[in-house]
C-alpha cells in the first residue's frame, strides 16, 4: 500500500484539476482499506473514496484528510461460471466488457465506453445506450466506514437513476458480482464497436472532462436545454461548454477548479432563466466549503 502526502489530485482526476490532498492512499486489499479506514477514524480525519477520478472536481485548495483510491492495484477480473463475473471495485469498465467479450458473455457491452470504475458504476448505477449498472448486478460487496463488512444483492440495491443504497448510506464498494449471459462473441464485439464509434462523434473525449456534468431532468436532455440556453461554447477562465456536446464541461486548457464550479453555476442560471428546470450536477465536488 502507498501512501502520500500532498497528492496532487490534478494527476489522479480526468478533469486534470486538483490541489493537493493531506493523505492519499492506494491500499491492495481488502485489508489494507480496513487498516486506513480505523487509522483515519482514530485521528478524526475525513476519508473521501475515488475509482479512476472520471466524475469528479477537487477544489484548488485540495482536500482535507485522506484520500483512498481503489484503482490499479485493486482491480482484479474474475470470470466464473454460469455467466458470473467478479470484479474488484477498482477495475475499468472497459477491462470488464473485455473481459466479458473474451469470455463469450453478454450484457456489459453498455458499459465498455463509460470512464472510470465498476466501484463507481455501482454507486451510481451507470448507464448508458439503454443499459443500467442495475440490470447486471448480482452482489455488491461493501465496507462501511469502520471497516465492516456488508454484502447487498442487487434487488436490494434501490438502484435509480444515478442513485443507489450504497451511495445514500457512505458505504465503500470494494467489489461486485455481475450475472451476464452466454451470447455471440462477433456480435458482442460489434456492439461495443457501434457505442465506441457513437460516443466519439458525439462527445468531446479528446478534451479532459469529467464526462456529463450534469443530471438528465425529468422530461428533458441536459445538453439540449443548455444549447438551447445560448451556452454552447460558453467559456469561465479555461473552462468551457463543450462546442461537441454541450452536456459537457471541459478543460480547454488550464481550466481550476473555480473556473468550472462558475461555469456551472452560471449555466444553472441561464437553464432556469430560459426554461425553468434547475440542472443537479452529476460531478461529485470535494474540498468546496458549500
Amino acid at each position: 500500500m502507498g501512501i502520500a502526502k500532498q497528492e496532487p489530485m490534478s494527476e489522479h482526476t480526468t478533469f486534470r484539476i486538483g490541489g493537493p490532498a493531506d493523505y492519499f492512499a492506494t491500499p491492495n486489499t481488502v485489508d489494507q482499506i480496513r487498516q486506513m479506514l480505523l487509522s483515519a477514524k482514530s485521528k478524526g480525519l475525513p476519508v473521501h473514496v475515488m475509482g479512476l477520478g472520471s466524475n469528479l472536481l477537487v477544489s484548488d485548495d485540495g482536500v482535507r484528510g485522506v484520500v483512498i483510491q481503489l484503482a490499479e492495484g485493486f482491480s482484479e477480473i474474475n470470470v466464473l461460471d454460469g455467466g458470473r463475473i467478479h470484479a474488484q471495485a477498482g477495475a475499468s469498465n472497459e477491462a470488464i466488457a473485455k473481459a466479458a467479450l473474451e469470455a463469450g458473455l453478454t450484457g456489459y457491452e453498455f458499459a465498455s465506453g463509460i470512464p472510470g470504475s465498476v466501484g463507481g458504476a455501482a454507486i451510481m448505477n451507470a448507464g448508458a445506450y439503454d443499459g443500467e449498472f442495475k440490470d447486471v448486478c448480482a452482489v455488491v460487496y461493501c465496507m462501511d466506514l469502520d471497516g465492516n463488512l456488508q454484502v447487498i444483492v442487487g434487488p436490494d440495491a434501490g438502484f435509480g437513476y444515478r442513485r443507489s443504497i450504497m451511495a445514500e448510506r457512505g458505504l465503500i464498494v470494494i467489489g461486485v458480482m455481475l450475472q451476464l449471459q452466454p451470447g455471440d462473441k462477433d456480435a458482442i464485439a460489434a456492439r461495443m464497436a457501434e457505442l465506441k464509434q457513437r460516443r466519439e462523434e458525439k462527445q468531446p473525449l479528446e478534451m479532459p472532462s469529467a464526462g456529463s456534468t450534469f443530471k438528465r431532468p425529468e422530461g428533458a436532455y441536459a445538453g439540449k436545454l443548455i444549447q438551447d440556453a445560448g451556452l454552447k461554447g460558453y467559456t469561465i477562465g479555461g473552462a468551457q461548454v463543450s462546442t461537441k456536446h454541450s452536456g459537457f464541461i471541459v478543460n480547454a486548457g488550464g481550466a481550476t477548479a473555480a473556473d468550472v464550479r462558475a461555469l456551472i453555476r452560471h449555466v444553472q442560471q441561464k437553464v432556469q432563466e430560459d426554461s425553468g428546470y434547475l440542472l443537479e450536477p452529476e460531478v461529485r465536488m470535494w474540498g468546496f466549503d458549500d
